[in-house]
């Protein structure tokens, strides 16, 4: 309309930080798993649709090596995605070490998610061997990431150690309960000089935003996507709650306060 002043831009969203990880930048803070899928195209489909960039890959369970049978890299391009070879299944330092020496070999490269498995049943992570493993897996130039209990003292090792990230749980693998100890995760946050990434345990879309709204940097889930009974759908929902929950952190919620504070001011009041 002729004479109408065009009104002011205005910013509606806050400037984030990108997500920086062992020298590359992500857009997505959300890192997904390949395995419990019904077959290979899901898996691109979910990855798609949870618009992750990196991938991470049971190197022991998940084809990757043998370019004669069916391959998960033909599916999911690692010129488009970061592959993230993890070291699920091992029980010891040992079989931790030489299966990252595979990843590195077969031309995966040489960031690793570091899992050393200490109980079978909770499938709870082996700290001694973890940081065992980690130690060796550095000196040898590896970038590492390593799944680690919710526990700040193991977590400040590791980044000592020279780990690129750190990897607590949220709950046991699989298991669907959530953030257990988000006070624990707050104080790994507060520490930490490098990313903070929730692994594990995680259920649905509201435990995803939980982590980032604790200032976490990144989520890393499987079985919460691949297990869904809408796995393309779920995975859609949990790209949605890690952006909830950054945006969340960003704004800086109000305080918690034990009674109410009025919405609307008091005075002036018609008596």
């Amino acid at each position: 309309m002729s004479g109408t002043r065009a009104l002011p831009h205005r910013k509606t969203m806050l400037q984030d930080t990108p997500f920086k990880l062992a020298g590359r930048t992500f857009k997505s803070r959300l890192i997904v798993g390949t395995g419990k899928y019904r077959d290979f195209a899901e898996t691109r489909k979910a990855v798609e649709e949870s618009g992750a960039e990196m991938v991470t890959v049971a190197v022991r369970r998940v084809n990757i090596t043998d370019r004669a049978k069916e391959n998960l890299l033909d599916y999911l391009d690692p010129k488009r995605y970061q592959i993230l070879p993890n070291t699920a299944g091992c029980y010891t330092a040992e079989e931790a070490i030489r299966t990252c020496r595979l990843a590195r070999e077969v031309g995966v490269g040489d960031m690793v998610k570091l899992e050393v498995i200490g109980d079978e049943k909770t499938l709870f992570p082996d700290v001694a061997a973890t940081i065992e493993a980690a130690k060796v897996l550095v000196k040898e130039g590896f970038k590492v990431l390593p799944y680690i209990t919710d526990d700040p003292v193991a977590c400040l090792k590791l980044q000592e150690i020279g780990c690129v990230a750190v990897m607590p749980l949220a709950a046991p693998i699989g298991s669907g309960l959530g953030i257990r100890n988000p006070y624990n995760i707050a104080i790994i946050v507060e520490q930490a000089r490098v990313p903070v990434i929730v692994d594990a345990g995680v259920g649905t879309a509201s435990d995803a935003a939980e982590a980032m709204e604790l200032g976490c940097d990144g989520v890393l889930m499987n079985t919460a996507i691949a297990g869904a009974k809408d796995p393309i759908a779920m995975a859609r929902a949990m790209r949605l709650g890690i952006e909830a929950g950054r945006l969340a952190y960003l704004s800086g919620r109000i305080e918690k306060k034990l009674y109410a504070t009025a919405s609307s001011p008091i005075t002036g009041i018609v008596r």
